[in-house]
């Protein structure tokens, strides 16, 4: 009967105050918003200024800092907050006291969000025309000044001997290789001194312009395959953004205890503006048109404070101990840990981690890691206050 009337009551009259409630969330959503704003602009207004641009030095080390707080979130806030809403004891002991179902929707939605990323990663590069074999193989056969170099398939030509051109007397093989396809190979090795710009195979000449063909190829696809993973990155975070900020708005806006609201201001712009700083260097990297971009930008900075507006509209008659309300906010609070998860790890540390950047420069890789541990561990003190 106690635990009943428990999760009947709307919240506990300990610290409820709805006048002083009503006041602090209207600061949480100023706090909040502004936070946003600032965050997601920095990287966007900056990514022309020498010091704020997007291959620089403070920002890939800002960025490191970002993603250990939205690691962060998702391990140590939004699974754990998950893990307590199902587990509530106001929720029927079957099913949701017989299987962990916050972990297992949250490997779903880092599942899902795999597959979203590769469908709409390969979207994107059929809709740019990355993959162009065929125009590839006109391209490289158009140059009639040297055409047995450039086509990459050299004609057999019968000698006076009888063998063909390129054939080992006996018979024993055939050499004809192809400079395309040698190109090719050429610039997907990763030798150890490519860090200085330079790319070269033992036992290879440098031959002038089939060389340098291959090179120029391999560095455009390159850049463009890069361009289109930041397109595909940044709306995939503004996604699991987006879906977890709803349920944080939506919690804080129907909480009518100060206690529990002054800790999660502080909290919220904090985790706001470090979030808005990755996405916003994400958005920039892809290059959107400064049309998309803000609409992007603005959809992100009010998701949160509309969340609060909403909880606010609704907090009369909102029972956060609900069965409806617990299962919601712990199959949501899931697959926002999952997502968020998934981004951090995959597009945000593993994509600047691993990259030759970071390989080749050891100072950077002691700052980016400082930062990365410095973020997370900053993002999981504040769950001792909210």
């Amino acid at each position: 009967m106690a635990t009943s009337a428990a999760c009947d009551a709307a919240e506990s009259d300990s610290c409820r105050d709805d006048a002083e409630a009503l006041n602090l969330k209207f600061v949480a959503i100023a706090s909040i918003l502004l936070a946003g704003v600032i965050g997601i602009a920095i990287p966007l207004v900056g990514k022309n200024r020498r010091v704020l641009r997007t291959d620089g030095s403070l920002f890939v080390g800002a960025k490191a800092f970002a993603a250990g707080v939205i690691l962060a979130t998702g391990f140590v806030h939004m699974l754990s907050g998950g893990s307590d809403a199902l587990n509530s004891p106001c929720l029927p002991e079957f099913p949701w006291s017989k299987f962990p179902f916050s972990g297992f929707f949250a490997m779903m939605a880092s599942l899902a969000t795999l597959l979203v990323d590769f469908v709409g990663t390969q979207y994107y590069e059929r809709k740019q025309g990355l993959a162009r074999p065929t125009e590839d193989q006109v391209r490289v056969g158009s140059d009639d000044s040297r055409p047995g170099l450039e086509s990459g398939i050299v004609s057999a030509q019968k000698e006076s001997n009888g063998t063909i051109f390129g054939e080992e007397e006996g018979g024993r093989g055939m050499h004809i290789v192809g400079m395309h396809a040698h190109a090719a190979h050429h610039r997907h090795s990763h030798p150890q001194d490519a860090c200085d710009g330079h790319v070269t195979e033992p036992g290879h000449v440098d031959s002038g312009h089939a060389h340098g063909h291959g090179h120029s190829h391999g560095f455009g696809d390159d850049d463009e395959d890069t361009g289109v993973r930041h397109v595909v990155v940044s709306q995939i975070l503004e996604l699991g953004i987006v879906s977890h900020s709803v349920i944080i708005g939506l919690s804080l806006g129907v909480s009518q205890s100060p206690c529990t609201i002054r800790p999660l201001v502080a909290a919220l712009s904090f985790h706001q503006f470090f979030e808005g700083f990755a996405l916003g260097g994400c958005i920039s990297q892809a290059q959107f048109r400064n049309r998309s971009a803000a609409i992007m930008a603005c959809f992100f900075a009010i998701t949160t404070p509309l969340g609060i507006g909403v909880g606010i509209a609704i907090s009369s008659s909102y029972n956060p101990n609900s069965a409806g309300a617990l299962v919601t906010e712990g199959i949501l609070d899931s697959m926002s840990a999952g997502i968020l998860v998934y981004m951090a790890l995959v597009d945000l540390i593993a994509a600047d981690f691993l990259s030759k950047r970071m390989s080749c420069n050891f100072r950077l890789q002691i700052l980016s890691y400082c930062l990365l541990f410095l973020g997370a561990g900053s993002m999981s003190l504040l769950a001792i206050w909210a």
